[in-house]
Order: structure tokens, then C-alpha cells, then sequence
């Protein structure tokens, strides 16, 4: 049995994420409290996450409850190399750019339905099969775990090969399912994966997916997504340096074909910057699509204290118009992002970032900020603790 208590302090200034954000200074707590009960043995496991997420200051409410849920609720059966799990789960592939539990989300992420694993030394794959029912509205979905969720169906498909010593290949075949009110239900297809290279202190990897299928109103898709990064390793120090590529469309020109890449389930932070300016596609990017050049430098100064710098650059794929209808720049700006990570005792952990955008003119359009004049900031500082408060072997 484990508890977690963690808060988190938010400020953000000169910006704003939804319509329902204000431009003005904003600052706000949010806070997990999350009870696991696992029980886990040769015959099965079995665990359920129930979680409370709690905040203050935010919306003019001084003290409110955001969502009460379980975030996992699943029994896995397992038969040698084989095991089914069964209930309410986290889907975490590769890198979590396409399906993610969404760990800094307070109320994470999770999916309902059955998934199939079998697993050998060299080779980790699964077939799952996920579904969405109505959900309760007592509380706002935006904090629910799975509420969220507007598929019907989910169909997934996960592999992951060790070719060799330094090559490993992942694959992923998604079908995500939508209901049309005259035609039923429209299906979307991604497929795709990621080979990596790792020789020493060099590591070398290129992600690619491809979308194809119809949208929720019926309109055909060609989408792709492609992510190429180099990382190097001196001692406690790691360097990234990579490039993520959405399609989009062109708004230019009349386009019957929906264009913009959608990364499904996963989390935009690791990529696109902490301030979370890009997280709904095609939404954030005007349907113009997204090339973000990034450079991340980690350096651990000891055991217990790290740093992380990131610098990412945000161009449109495609020009964007104004309401001239005269295309501008590509170029949206540049964010820098500054995150320390303290570990000061077993099961409490610290973190705290800084973060800026330099806007251009182009960023204006996307109804996030008012003017280049001001800029945006955000800040946080969270603090989790993490007790096990009971724990035993298993008897099975």
C-alpha cells in the first residue's frame, strides 16, 4: 500500500492556454493525493489507485474539489509469457509522445478495457482493446483520468524488438473509432515506430507515424510525424538535440484532405516545451502544422540535485493567415525552459522551473497571447511525497 501527497504551485502571466484562461497574472495549487493498493505474485496482480485531486485559488473558487476517481482499477492473470489485464489502466508506449499515462497532469491518464502481453528476452508486445462509456458529471472531466477520452473504440497494437546489441526497433498499429451522428462511426488509423541506435555515449533514433482514415465529420486524412534526435552522454552530463515534425495543412490553398497530424494520447511537454503553448492539435497550430528544432542539456550535479535547460524554436509548417487573409511568418518563437530536480530524503522529491516565450507577430493569431510587447512567463515549484504505508509478500 502507498500514499502520495503532492502539491503544486502554479504561476502563469501575459498568456493563456484555453478561452477560459485570463491573460492576466494567474496563480493557483493543485493537489494529488493518490492511495495504490497492489497486490502482485507469480498467479496475478491486482491494483487499484484511487486518487483525489484538490484546488486552491483557481477559477475565483478558494478551495474546491476538483475530481474524486480511480485512476487504475485492473486485475492481470498471468500464464508464463502471456498475462491479460483487465479494468481501468495506464497505456505508457516508447517515449510517451504517442500514448502516455500523462504523469505531470494531476490526474494523469488511463484507458478501459483488456490488454494482451507477452513478453521474452528480446522482444515485448501487446494487443489491446479500449472502449469509453458515460461517464459521471459530478465532477469536471478536464481533471478525470479517462473522462476526457472521445473515442469509441481504441484498437492497439505495441512491439518492441532488440534486434541487437545496439538496435532496437518499436512498432505501433492504433485504430481509434468516433461516432458520427448520419454515418455511424469514422475510424483513424496511425502507424509507425521508432529505431534506435545506442553505441557508448551516442544514441541515435528517428520516430515516424503516419495517419490515415477519416475524421469525426467524415473528411479524409493524410497526416505524418516524424522525430529524429541525436544524444550524447560526457560523464553526468546529456545533450539532445533533435527536430519534431507535424504535418499540417496550407491554408493557402482548398484542401478537402485533413492534413494535421494528431499524436493521439500522449504528452507534448517532453518535446514542445514546459509552458504547454502546442498540446491540442490541429487546435494550437491553426491546422497549419508544427516543426520544433529543440536542444536539451541535463546535468546531474550530484545524487540528489539536477538541472535541466531546454530551448525549443516553434515554426508553422504552413503559413497561417491573418484576417486579411494574407499568409504571415512561419516562425511562432522561441521558449526556454529551466527545471531543478532536488531529492533531499528517500521518497520526497522537489521540483521547480522556470519558463519564458519570445513571441513573434504570428504567435498573436493563435489567441494565446495579446501582443509581443509582454512576456509570457510561467513558473512552478511541486513538491511529492511518496510513503509505502504497508507491504508483504504474496502467498500465491
Amino acid at each position: 500500500m502507498d500514499f502520495e501527497i503532492r502539491p503544486r504551485g502554479e504561476f502563469r502571466n501575459h498568456f493563456q492556454l484555453t478561452a477560459a484562461d485570463s491573460i492576466t497574472p494567474e496563480f493557483f495549487i493543485s493537489q494529488r493525493n493518490r492511495l495504490t493498493l497492489g497486490y502482485r505474485s507469480k498467479v496475478f496482480d491486482l491494483v487499484a489507485a484511487f486518487q483525489e485531486i484538490h484546488l486552491w485559488n483557481k477559477s475565483g473558487e478558494p478551495s474546491s474539489v476538483a475530481n474524486v476517481n480511480f485512476f487504475e482499477l485492473y486485475l492481470q492473470p498471468k500464464f508464463g509469457k502471456f498475462s491479460v489485464r483487465l479494468g481501468r489502466q495506464r497505456l505508457l508506449l516508447d517515449n510517451g509522445r504517442i500514448f502516455s499515462d500523462a504523469p505531470w497532469a494531476q490526474q494523469s491518464r488511463s484507458h478501459e478495457g483488456i490488454r494482451l502481453f507477452y513478453s521474452t528476452k528480446n522482444v515485448v508486445t501487446d494487443f489491446s482493446w479500449m472502449f469509453t462509456r458515460t461517464y459521471s458529471s459530478r465532477y469536471d472531466p478536464m481533471y478525470s483520468p479517462v473522462a476526457s477520452h472521445r473515442y469509441v473504440n481504441l484498437v492497439l497494437h505495441h512491439l518492441k524488438a532488440k534486434l541487437s546489441n545496439q538496435v532496437t526497433l518499436t512498432t505501433v498499429l492504433a485504430l481509434d473509432t468516433f461516432e458520427n451522428s448520419e454515418k455511424g462511426q469514422n475510424g483513424r488509423y496511425t502507424t509507425g515506430g521508432r529505431i534506435e541506435y545506442l553505441k557508448g555515449k551516442f544514441y541515435l533514433t528517428l520516430n515516424g507515424f503516419y495517419q490515415a482514415g477519416k475524421t469525426v465529420s467524415g473528411q479524409p486524412i493524410h497526416a505524418y510525424y516524424l522525430q529524429p534526435e541525436l544524444r550524447v552522454q560526457v560523464q553526468n552530463t546529456t545533450l539532445r538535440l533533435g527536430s519534431e515534425i507535424l504535418s499540417g495543412n496550407d491554408l493557402a490553398k482548398s484542401e478537402n484532405t485533413f492534413k494535421s497530424f494528431v499524436p493521439l494520447y500522449g504528452v507534448a511537454w517532453k518535446f514542445m516545451g514546459n509552458m504547454n503553448f502546442f498540446t491540442r492539435f490541429p487546435g494550437d497550430v491553426n491546422s497549419s502544422g508544427l516543426v520544433n528544432p529543440y536542444i536539451f542539456v541535463l546535468h546531474r550535479i550530484n545524487s540528489k540535485l539536477g538541472i535541466r535547460a531546454d530551448w525549443n524554436i516553434f515554426y508553422n509548417q504552413y503559413p497561417m493567415l491573418n484576417d486579411s487573409k494574407n499568409t504571415v511568418e512561419k516562425y511562432l518563437g522561441n521558449e526556454f525552459d529551466l527545471s531543478l530536480n532536488y531529492r533531499p530524503a528517500a521518497k520526497w522529491e522537489v521540483n521547480f522551473g522556470l519558463s519564458i516565450l519570445i513571441p513573434t507577430e504570428s504567435m498573436v493569431l493563435l489567441n494565446k497571447i495579446e501582443n509581443t510587447q509582454e512576456t509570457p512567463i510561467w513558473s512552478y515549484l511541486m513538491v511529492s511525497y511518496r510513503p509505502s504505508i504497508l507491504s508483504g509478500k504474496s502467498i500465491f
